[in-house]
């Protein structure tokens, strides 16, 4: 029997030039759609934080990491919202095993 939820983590990475309002802009965007597509378990705003190496010339980029449960195709549809968001510079979204 297939599961019908999955628990997910997403990690995703915001320019630090964005001012306070467009970053909690963006967070407040993938907030409402994880919710629209399923329930958030955490939400944890790491802040700035230096990168390992740059990234399009930025040392440093703002951490979240969004703790969620899901229906197995969501996944797939928010790594590709991350993709074209031209504020998000990096984004890994993995499988929770707890």
């Amino acid at each position: 029997m297939a599961k019908t939820t999955e628990k997910y983590e997403v990690m995703f990475i915001i320019n630090p030039n964005l001012s306070e309002e467009e970053t909690s802009a963006v967070v407040e965007k993938f907030k409402t759609l994880v919710e629209q597509h399923g329930t958030i378990d955490e939400v944890d705003l790491m802040g700035k934080r230096k990168l390992a190496y740059e990234i399009n010339y930025l040392s440093e980029g703002y951490y979240v990491l969004i703790k969620f449960t899901s229906s197995p195709d969501f996944p797939a549809e928010l790594d590709r919202i991350l993709g074209i968001t031209d504020s998000v510079i990096r984004s890994l979204i993995t499988v929770r095993y707890e």
